[in-house]
């Protein structure tokens, strides 16, 4: 008892004598902070005490596109987290290769009459994939934030790192250090933020006095067996610099680089994107560029909380700033 009082205590940042007032029914605390408590049993697979059994916190769809990169757990973690302080419960939906389809995940939700729903990353950031599904929330004013990208056509608010900033800091990194070849390796032509993430690198190339031909941004499907095969592409063209559209990928190029016999970073710089867990760890420590998700996930939850309550919610996009962080992986070219 004392050690589900302590982790409901800390899930919901309250007293364990505020969770335990909960539990017995007692007076003197808030309805938010009651729900709140509530909701942290349930997020944290703990029986209801059987007076309270009855009453069902209010459900929000929590829609991941992968869990094998590891911000996207981190994302879930934030989001899950800020949902329970607001007495909202998470249904967390991950997509597998050959499991459940997004849309088939958003039925299922409508089905369970959720209070609403974030997509932190998801089909709505590929512009030739299917909408139809979120069209369908739209058309049921069911309240939804985006993580990371806009839909064309559709006003659901969304946060997002600003991915031209994010660019500049790594291009512009990698050109302070002497590297004049800097490559790109980013996702398909209809992902979104790649999208971006290429203009941004063409604008800051040109004000640069560099360039960035075709042959230096290779797309790929966001692994690292997909940054590897990219980063190969990419060491033919003589690159000794490359900025990544995801940590994973990163690491991929790093790969790729010591299958050649090339040392990263005397030979070769890799910039990530994402900063997410254990970039520290690896060898070497990854250059990246780290997303603010504490803020961004933090900031969906209340985009979507105003929704539900029927206050006002700002349309369009909340960018974020990114920030460089510099490790081991990157260093000035090599005279070779």
């Amino acid at each position: 008892m004392t050690r589900r009082l302590a982790q409901v205590a800390k899930k919901v940042g309250v007293s364990e004598a505020t969770v335990s007032r909960v539990l017995n029914g007692k007076p003197g605390v808030s309805d938010a902070t009651r729900q709140s408590v509530l909701t942290a049993l349930d997020v944290l697979g703990y029986e209801r005490p059987t007076q309270l059994r009855g009453e069902r916190a209010r459900l929000v769809g929590l829609v991941l596109p992968e869990l094998q990169n590891p911000i996207f757990p981190a994302f879930a973690e934030v989001i899950g987290g800020a949902l329970a302080q607001q007495g909202l419960t998470p249904v967390l939906c991950t997509q597998t290769k050959g499991g459940v389809a997004e849309a088939d995940y958003v039925d299922l939700l409508l089905q369970q009459q959720v209070s609403g729903v974030i997509f932190a990353g998801g089909l709505f950031a590929q512009a030739d994939a299917p909408h139809e599904h979120y069209r369908l929330l739209a058309e049921r004013k069911v309240p939804v934030v985006l993580v990371n990208a806009p839909i064309e056509g559709l006003d659901f608010p969304c946060v997002a790192c600003d991915d031209a900033v994010a660019i500049e800091q790594a291009w512009r990194h990698l050109a302070s250090l002497g590297h004049e070849r800097i490559g790109l390796v980013i996702g398909p032509a209809d992902h979104i933020p790649s999208r971006r993430k290429l203009e941004a690198a063409r604008t800051t190339a040109r004000s640069a006095g560099m360039s960035l031909p075709d042959e230096f941004v290779q797309r790929s499907i966001f692994s690292l067996e997909g940054g590897q095969a990219a980063t190969a592409r990419l060491l033919e063209q003589g690159v000794t610099g490359i900025v990544c559209g995801s940590d994973p990928l990163a690491l991929g190029a790093i790969r790729a680089a010591r299958r050649r016999g090339l040392s990263v970073p005397a030979d070769v710089s890799v910039v990530g994107f994402d900063d997410s867990a254990f970039m520290t760890c690896t060898e070497p420590p990854l250059s990246t560029v780290r997303q603010p998700i504490e803020a961004m996930g933090r900031a969906a939850v209340d985009l979507l909380r105003a929704q539900i309550e029927g206050s006002h919610s700002p349309l369009g996009e909340l960018l974020f700033e990114p920030e460089l962080v510099v490790r081991g992986s990157t260093a000035p070219p090599s005279a070779r």
